[in-house]
């Protein structure tokens, strides 16, 4: 009886990276009076749903700032509260995971040309809301 083949370990799924304040403030809702609170549909939205488009496994974080730090990760979705910037945050997260695939969710001009150059891809708001 030979012994079996070694686990050959899986690639990670694809790292999504949702930028949180720039996700609420595409949609006029009123979420302006209530960070937190539109920061916590948000990510509800993305742990029931996740990534419209994306049906393979994926890993999901959400990315919080401000008024919406401190709220808390669930099945799906691990929320990342950023000590300063968002954008300093979602940067230092693509950096953290060569060799993976990498999607950042935001329409910000700049932070999509900082993760693009570290070879993350980008898209807009609108995956998310579908």
């Amino acid at each position: 009886m030979s012994d079996p083949l070694p686990a050959v370990p899986s690639p990670a799924p694809p790292l999504v990276i949702v930028d949180g304040a720039n996700v609420v403030g595409s949609r006029p809702d009123g979420w302006w009076r209530d960070r937190r609170g539109a920061a916590e549909r948000l990510r509800d939205r993305l742990a029931g749903e996740g990534l419209p488009g994306h049906p393979e496994p994926v890993e999901i974080v959400l990315v919080v700032e401000g008024a919406a730090r401190g709220v808390t990760s669930v099945p799906g979705v691990r929320v990342e509260s950023a000590p300063g910037s968002g954008d300093d945050r979602i940067v230092e997260l693509v950096a953290g995971s060569p060799g993976r695939a990498r999607l950042v969710v935001t329409a910000d001009r700049e932070l999509r040309r900082r993760v693009t150059e570290l070879g993350a891809e980008v898209t807009g708001p609108r995956a998310v809301w579908g």
